[in-house]
């Protein structure tokens, strides 16, 4: 039954067939670590973010009422764990520091190491932006999430929603070219 709707395995899930949690967690593991790693850039701590998240699933699994899209409801969960966890962290990592550390790690061949920059300069440009703006960035660029999702998930108009990543596309632009060296206007 691995065809099951997500939904309906969740609702599985509330009505205590916890073993059909498996499931979701492996059609929902990688793309949650990927979510974290670009909020993060911390490989370990994406990890037991992901950890987390499935374990409030379980711990809150009562709550879920299948109204929504089953991706949307993981999403909040998943975006209360890193806000939770931002809020017990007093000593973060500034993302400067860790993008730098990552960029060290080992030397490339020329013609990589201009893309391994590049890269670098465009993690750099997107930690820059306000959180709201990187998630629904993100949410949208690399999770192919649909504006009317976000929009579900952040609890607002799917007109602010287009806003917003417009003004993060439109400060990621002029952040990453600061750090390219050229003058933003």
């Amino acid at each position: 039954m691995n065809n099951a709707t997500d939904n309906h395995l969740m609702e599985q899930v509330r009505d205590g067939k916890v073993e059909r949690l498996a499931i979701i967690f492996e059609r929902y593991h990688v793309m949650l670590y990927n979510f974290f790693l670009r909020l993060t850039y911390n490989r370990s701590l994406s990890e037991d973010l992901v950890q987390d998240v499935f374990i409030r699933v379980l711990k809150y699994r009562s709550s879920y009422q299948g109204q929504d899209k089953f991706t949307i409801w993981l999403y909040k969960i998943a975006r209360n764990t890193h806000i939770d966890y931002l809020r017990k962290r007093k000593d973060i990592v500034l993302l400067d520091e860790q993008l730098d550390k990552i960029a060290s790690q080992e030397p490339l061949p020329p013609e990589k190491a201009e893309q391994a920059q590049e890269i670098l300069r465009l993690s750099q440009a997107l930690a820059k932006l306000p959180l709201k703006k990187r998630e629904a960035l993100i949410l949208s660029r690399f999770q192919d999430l649909k504006y009317k999702e976000i929009a579900e998930l952040f609890g607002c108009r799917i007109g602010t929603v287009k806003v917003l990543v417009h003004r993060a596309i439109k400060e990621l632009g002029k952040a990453y070219l600061e750090l390219s060296g050229g003058v933003a206007s």
